[in-house]
């Protein structure tokens, strides 16, 4: 599978370093590697299989009947190994191999004197057949340990949340291969600064077969959920209604003097309206086919302050919002941008005997959309930061929202 050579760009590079510097068995040793040709294949339920091809060239000492030759010998090699990740605990899974064997093709053997029998032809390809395999898949073991690292360094990783806190990535299930990707279903410990860390549920989900991707990395609702919560965290705002705040704020305080009940001895108008707006709860994402939805609870007080310092409460409501969210990908960020879908507006008080509020859901839908989701998107703008799997690219990345799950696909 050609797309996923380039997992190991620098496996390689380190493959003819260190096969050049390992002696082989008797005078022989290596001079030169040919640069080799890595394949990857993805083995369903398996997963990974590598291949590297490369034409070695040996020189060294043959013993010839009774005399020492001088011998140079090229030989093609392909060694294959099956590589898997085993031993799931705490997020973690350790990438081994499963098995190795080692081909030899064309042999070229030259001896100085330029004499070769069949003896000497059969002697040393029987060496070759024997030394070969024993010191090649070593260094794929070596390789297989690098890839370890990078991929437990890479996935299993502690990623800031801009100053809010920190992601520490984990898997939540052991990486699941077919024969056209890889697929890992991403969970980890969502922790503010200086906090604890915000709970959910770490079940693992099951990835969609997809076609023709490189890399799928699965995104839990439960999980972003905690991460919503590390990222939205506005601070209560309070601000007169002015048309500096928001533009209808006169249609508001207008809505809100017709609602006055007749004979409110209270309700003058001396004082300009105060709003102060408030979260209140968590936000909930919710995952459907294609879509994503943010709910989201708000308190809207709309008071008077008088002359002597004293609150006169007006109106205590509180907003169920549906935001919209558009997901996408901004460098190695997931990005959450939300707009107002639906309101739901109920009331929890009045001191001046307030009741009907029906009129004031366009106010408040305005209200809400100008000041508050400027600051829901704002503390969104950071991103959620994923981890640099294997030091794949999110470039040309596909989103997919599925029940309970967002995909990436890479």
């Amino acid at each position: 599978m050609p797309r996923m050579a380039h997992l190991y760009p620098y496996k390689t590079r380190f493959l003819l370093t260190a096969i050049t510097h390992r002696p082989f068995r008797g005078r022989l040793h290596l001079v030169r590697v040919r640069l080799p040709k890595l394949s990857v294949a993805l083995l369903p339920g398996i997963g990974v299989q590598l291949a590297i091809a490369a034409r070695l060239d040996l020189s060294g000492n043959c013993l010839v009947g009774l005399l020492s030759e001088l011998i140079d010998i090229s030989v093609d090699v392909t060694i294959t190994a099956n590589i898997k990740c085993t031993n799931f605990e705490l997020g973690a899974v350790q990438v081994v191999i499963d098995d190795c064997f080692c081909i030899l093709g064309a042999v070229k053997i030259k001896l100085l004197s330029g004499l070769l029998s069949l003896s000497v032809n059969d002697l040393v390809l029987n060496q070759l057949t024997a030394t070969l395999p024993g010191l090649l898949c070593p260094v794929i073991d070596i390789i297989v340990n690098l890839v370890n690292i990078q991929f437990l360094g890479t996935l299993n990783a502690v990623i800031p949340v801009g100053t809010v806190g920190t992601i520490h990535y984990q898997l939540a299930s052991l990486p699941f291969t077919s024969g056209l990707y890889l697929g890992m279903d991403l969970d980890g410990a969502v922790q503010q600064v200086g906090g604890s860390i915000i709970p959910h549920d770490s079940s693992a989900s099951a990835l969609p077969p997809l076609l023709d991707r490189l890399l799928v990395l699965g995104l839990r609702q439960s999980f972003l959920n905690a991460i919503l919560s590390l990222l939205i965290q506005v601070q209560p705002q309070t601000f007169t209604c002015t048309p500096e705040a928001f533009s209808g704020a006169k249609q508001l305080q207008d809505a809100v003097l017709t609602l006055f009940p007749s004979g409110c001895s209270s309700c003058s108008m001396n004082s300009p309206l105060s709003i102060r707006i408030e979260l209140f709860g968590k936000p909930l994402i919710l995952l459907e086919n294609n879509k994503a939805t943010v709910e989201l609870s708000v308190m809207i007080q709309v008071f008077i302050k008088r002359l002597d310092g004293s609150i006169l409460n007006l109106l205590l409501l509180k907003a169920d919002l549906g935001l919209n969210v558009h997901v996408s990908i901004s460098g190695s960020s997931l990005v959450l941008a939300l707009s107002l879908g639906s309101t739901s507006l109920s009331l929890e008080s009045s001191d001046v005997g307030i009741s009907d509020i029906s009129s004031l859901k366009p106010h408040c839908s305005q209200l809400l959309a100008e000041t508050l989701l400027p600051l829901i998107n704002g503390c969104l703008g950071v991103g959620i930061p994923l981890p640099n799997v294997l030091g794949i690219p999110l470039v040309k990345v596909d989103i997919q929202i599925l029940v309970g799950l967002l995909v990436i696909l890479v």
